[in-house]
C-alpha cells in the first residue's frame, strides 16, 4: 500500500524535551565503538574547546525518530517491511551535555522507487531556549512486496 501522499510539508509539534547527559552520550559512544575522550571525559571536552563532554555526530538519531509523523497511523507505514535508506546531519554545534533539546519534524517527500516507496523527514533540532543545534534528514525506504 503505497504511503499517505498528504503528509508531504506536514510539520509535527516538538516532541518531548530531551535531555542529554553525559550518561547517554557515553551509551551511545560506547554502542558504536568511539572511544574518543570527548564524549566522556569532561576534561579532555574543555580542552578541545567544548564547555563539557559532546556527542558524537550521529547521535541526533537518538531523539531525531522519535517523532509522530513515523507513528501516525495515517501515513500507512509499515514497519516491518522499512530499511534505513539514508540519514545526514548539518551541525549549528555540537550536542553537549546539558543540552535539553526538542525535535521539530517536517515530511519533505514521499514518492514511490519501483515498488518501494521513499520518506524523508527533515528533523530541526533545538534547546529548548529555541537555539538550532542540528537539522536531520533521515530517509526510510518501505520496501514493496
Amino acid at each position: 500500500m503505497a504511503l499517505n501522499r498528504d503528509f508531504i510539508g506536514r510539520a509535527f509539534p516538538p516532541s518531548a524535551p530531551y535531555e542529554v547527559s553525559r550518561v547517554k552520550i557515553r551509551e551511545f559512544a560506547d554502542a558504536i565503538g568511539d572511544a574518543n575522550p570527548v564524549y566522556r571525559d569532561p576534561a579532555a571536552a574543555q580542552a578541545a574547546g567544548h564547555p563539557d563532554v559532546v556527542a558524537p555526530p550521529t547521535f541526533p538519531i537518538v531523539v531525531s525518530l522519535a517523532n509522530d509523523a513515523l507513528a501516525d497511523p495515517e501515513l500507512g507505514l509499515n514497519y516491518a517491511m522499512v530499511v534505513h535508506g539514508e540519514q545526514s546531519f548539518a551541525y549549528e554545534r555540537p550536542v553537549r551535555a546539558g543540552d535539553v533539546v526538542t525535535c521539530t519534524s517536517t515530511v519533505t517527500e514521499i514518492k514511490a522507487i519501483g515498488k518501494n516507496e521513499k520518506l524523508v523527514i527533515e528533523t530541526e533540532i533545538r534547546t529548548v531556549d529555541g537555539e538550532l543545534i542540528c537539522t536531520t534528514h533521515n530517509t526510510i525506504v518501505e520496501r514493496g512486496i
